[in-house]
């Protein structure tokens, strides 16, 4: 029997979504490419929406059509020995390898180096690293209660400061956008520049893995 979704539902698995996927790499591209690509940053933008938003949504859409309970089993259509090898890497590049640090360097250098000395902050990085991680493993436990983690708590709080930075930004912008200078990498192909930082936030491929934790949490 196929769970049929209420409205209160769809409002909280919505920011459940956005929650999972706004990660280091969505602090750090986006913001270069708005500094980076100058005059051009209407045309990079769009490249970055097509790997940082379209490409994740497909994968969701993907996991959820496909009614497998798991990537493995997804990239098992191909070949099974495919699907082990796809599998270990891409957890291999959304975790240790790529993902994992940042997220925990990205949190550090946003909302502890700036009150710190450069002396210190080697000190306290791996403290504040295995703090971070150990929340990330309590609140992670149980994927079922992430609903209730992201989607009604963290989400919220963070949208609500979030819409703040994003009006006082319209108000009091820092120049115009036409005449703002353009970076090297972004004076030729801009969209393509962009289409690369979309990627470079990982969302893409971590879709597949979310997809999992989403559909877990509606059943």
């Amino acid at each position: 029997m196929k769970t049929k979704l209420a409205l209160k539902d769809y409002l909280f698995i919505g920011p459940m979504l956005f929650g999972l996927f706004f990660g280091a790499g969505n602090l750090i591209f986006p913001v270069h490419l708005g500094q980076e690509a100058g005059a051009h940053v209407f045309i990079a933008n769009l490249g970055f929406i097509v790997t940082g938003v379209g490409l994740p949504f497909l994968g969701i859409i993907v996991m959820g059509v496909s009614e497998n309970d798991g990537l493995i089993e997804l990239a098992d259509r191909i070949h099974h020995t495919y699907a082990l090898f796809f599998t270990f890497l891409l957890t291999l590049t959304i975790g240790p390898l790529f993902s994992i640090p940042r997220l925990a360097t990205t949190a550090f250098e946003i909302g502890i180096a700036p009150f710190l000395s450069k002396n210190n902050q080697g000190i306290v990085l791996p403290v504040f690293s295995i703090m971070f991680f150990l929340f990330v493993w309590f609140f992670s436990k149980n994927p079922s209660r992430l609903l209730d983690y992201v989607g009604k708590f963290l989400n919220p709080l963070f949208l609500f400061f979030l819409a703040i930075l994003l009006v006082l930004a319209f108000i009091h912008p820092l120049g115009s956008i036409s005449s703002a200078p353009i970076g090297e990498a972004y004076r030729q192909d801009a969209f393509f520049k962009g289409f690369t930082d979309g990627y470079n936030t990982l969302d893409a491929l971590v879709s597949f893995l979310f997809a999992v934790v989403i559909i877990s949490t509606i059943r």
